[in-house]
């Protein structure tokens, strides 16, 4: 017997390192589609392209939590039940659960989509640019439809640990929104009317469409690997199981996790529906000069830092299960030594990625958007610098869940958004275009503070070792960063970074310099070996480093 157990394991650990991988795959692939894709598409929209960046963003930003809400944490409170019931060789129940999660989610998404159709005119008003933005708006009304029904689909394979169909739907799904995304504002902008607001439209719209593709590639893996009969032809059994009942127990977990992941969008939101009234009221700046400030302040720069973002949090969440594992057997020291290491690991990337960017903002800028008026890099500069703490508070927030400090959770960042909203119109007078960061940085500051010193009273773990880890950290990033700003000093000699091509080759060259300095540094001084485990000392042999 402990034979059989002996080889299934390493089985299923390959399962699972198989199915992150190709987890992880799906969601950088789409990150970076979702970025490349800019470059033509700003081109195309010429003396607009700001304004239509500006309403690209405000349409997708309100759609983005519609898409939190809509799910209420059902697709993997599902993934979970699957597993459960395929492990008691009770199949025929986690079928029957999927019809009937699936039929609520065509409901919720007929509510949901109902919803945001209702509320486009206020919200769109409440943005300061009703005419715009209201079609806009419209636009991603069916998407949202789709996406409740979806992500279901997408949970059964995940509850059977089957995550390719997941990420490739996810690839497949970016990649006929971005086909439709170019070719559509192509034909609109350089062979039919010309009107921006008619590509943009086009543009949110692709999100439909690509929904349908992902729906299809997910329907396909399910008829190709004998699970859609079943699906469609599953029955209630005799095993006491209530969909309602799972329902029911799925929404009083997931309300703190939505709240929380919605965070820096909720954050956000606040920008959006004050800045372009406030700066009205107190500045003599046109309702389309804003536009063009709104997406300098964030919708330009949200598509790079985000990816940033993403990355630090997925490695500073790695040890996130195993918090909650640990913490549940009670074993206090195992449970302090992986909240530190997922500080750690989250700062050895995040710091230095942040010094890289900030010295390279321009030409990364320029890359993707072309050259750009005086306020456009100080904008993208400012959005660097809050990397740190919207990294921090993805996984600070995670982590004081992880503790089963859930209602804690929820009174925090309450406080730190109440801090936010208060500040927001003194910001926005006393700073103008950069009150939103500010006041932003201070709410960021009060939930960190009082997540971290929650976190530390439930299980107090070593500070010292953080804070020299940083201090490290820190210091090799102001290294690496001397050399970069030497080698960008000796490029603009030669080759200043004006345009596209000259910017891009600024920061293959620079932050090529930039990643051997840092993992030399690293690898000399064992930071490294957080990231990559046993790796780094085969690197270190093969540079010869002791």
């Amino acid at each position: 017997m402990s034979e059989t157990v002996e080889k299934q394991q390493p089985t299923q650990r390959e399962k699972l390192a198989k199915g992150m991988a190709w987890l992880t795959a799906g969601n950088f692939i789409s990150r970076l589609l979702g970025i490349v894709y800019l470059i033509p598409w700003y081109m195309w929209l010429r003396s607009h392209r700001e304004e239509a960046n500006a309403l690209f963003n405000m349409g997708y930003q309100i759609y983005a939590n519609f898409l939190l809400i809509s799910t209420v944490g059902l697709p993997t409170a599902l993934a979970k039940q699957i597993a459960k019931y395929n492990v008691l060789k009770q199949e025929e129940v986690s079928y029957y659960l999927v019809k009937e999660f699936f039929k609520l989610m065509l409901v919720m998404g007929v509510a949901f989509a109902g919803v945001m159709y209702l509320s486009a005119p206020f919200l769109a008003e409440a943005s300061g640019s009703k005419e715009l933005l209201i079609p806009v708006m419209y636009s991603l009304v069916p998407p949202l439809f789709i996406f409740p029904a979806m992500s279901i689909l997408r949970g059964f394979f995940q509850g059977h640990h089957d995550m390719r169909p997941y990420a490739i739907s996810q690839i497949v799904e970016q990649i006929v929104r971005v086909v439709w995304i170019l070719a559509a504002t192509f034909y609109i902008m350089k062979l039919g009317s010309g009107d921006y607001l008619e590509a943009v439209v086009q543009s949110t719209f692709a999100a439909f469409v690509g929904m349908i593709a992902s729906v299809g590639v997910l329907v396909y893996a399910l008829w190709k690997q004998g699970y859609l009969n079943k699906l469609v032809h599953a029955k209630k059994t005799a095993i006491s199981v209530k969909a309602s009942e799972v329902i029911m127990e799925t929404l009083k977990e997931a309300v703190p996790i939505i709240i929380l992941g919605m965070g820096l969008q909720l954050i956000q939101f606040v920008d959006q529906v004050t800045f372009i009234r406030v700066m009205e009221q107190i500045t003599d700046y046109s309702n389309s000069e804003l536009l063009k400030l709104y997406s300098y302040m964030v919708s330009n720069p949200s598509k790079i830092t985000m990816l940033i973002i993403a990355i630090s949090v997925s490695l500073g969440s790695v040890a996130i299960p195993l918090i909650t594992e640990k913490f549940v057997q009670k074993d206090w020291k195992a449970t302090a030594d992986l909240i530190s290491d997922n500080l750690q690991m989250l700062f050895i990337f995040t710091i230095p990625a942040i010094v890289g960017t900030v010295l390279l903002a321009k030409p990364i800028y320029t890359a993707f958007y072309g050259p750009s008026d005086s306020m456009a890099i100080p904008l993208f500069i400012a959005n660097l610098l809050l990397i740190i703490l919207q990294a921090l508070f993805s996984v600070l927030s995670v982590v004081i869940q992880a503790l089963f400090e859930n209602k804690k959770a929820i009174i925090y960042f309450t406080i730190g958004m109440l801090v936010k909203i208060v500040l927001q119109l003194p910001c926005i007078y006393l700073f103008q275009v950069y009150g939103s960061f500010v006041s932003t940085a201070l709410g960021l500051l009060v939930m960190l503070y009082l997540f971290y010193h929650r976190i530390n009273q439930v299980v107090p773990f070593d500070k010292k070792l953080i804070y020299k880890d940083t201090a490290t950290i820190s210091l090799i990033s102001l290294v690496m960063g001397g050399i970069v700003w030497l080698v960008e000093w000796i490029l603009t000699m030669f080759l200043p970074a004006e345009g596209y091509i000259s910017s891009a080759l600024h920061v293959g060259i620079s932050g090529f310099v930039g990643i051997v300095v840092f993992v030399l540094l690293t690898l000399k001084t064992r930071q490294l070996d957080k990231l990559i485990g046993a790796r780094a000392q085969v690197l270190r042999q093969k540079f010869r480093i002791s």
